[in-house]
């Protein structure tokens, strides 16, 4: 029987970047979602609307189905917001979040706020073991996008 793996993640970005370069990466869906780990591929599904397929991720000596996920974005460029919604219905998790872009004296401050919920295809007598783990994967990839977006937006 699956289970469910709830995350809930909040990360602060400082860059010397303005914010309209900061906010026109990260609005840029398939431009911003190059930075992310491990995705396999991401679909248009027309409308601002995309599917997140994500390589499958082995922990310790099991394998987990594939991620596989759809959110729908929508962008605010006066309030500096990114906002993704899940689209119901798609896949064996639910992601939803925002980026925030606000100027600070020496360029932008970048918050992000994630929440999701995975279903894990796994017996249920498993889930003690396997959700920490499971949450740590996801923030350790969160975390690396991070990372890659940082990396990028200190070349621009």
């Amino acid at each position: 029987m699956a289970f469910a793996v709830d995350i809930n993640l909040q990360r602060l970005l400082v860059t010397s970047c303005s914010p309209a370069v900061v906010f026109s990466l990260l609005a840029d869906v398939p431009r911003s979602a190059a930075h992310f780990p491990r995705v396999d591929r991401l679909v248009d599904l027309g409308g601002k609307a995309y599917r997140w397929e994500m390589e499958k991720i082995g922990i310790g000596g099991y394998t987990l189905q594939q991620t596989v996920y759809a959110c729908q974005y929508r962008e605010d460029a006066t309030t500096g917001q990114v906002v993704w919604t899940p689209v119901e219905g798609v896949g064996n998790a639910a992601v939803e979040g925002e980026w925030i872009v606000a100027p600070n004296e020496n360029g932008s401050t970048v918050r992000l706020n994630t929440r999701g919920r995975l279903m894990v295809d796994f017996p249920a007598f498993l889930q003690f073991a396997l959700v920490p783990l499971v949450q740590m994967e996801f923030t350790g990839m969160v975390d690396r996008y991070i990372d890659n977006i940082e990396k990028t937006l200190s070349t621009l």
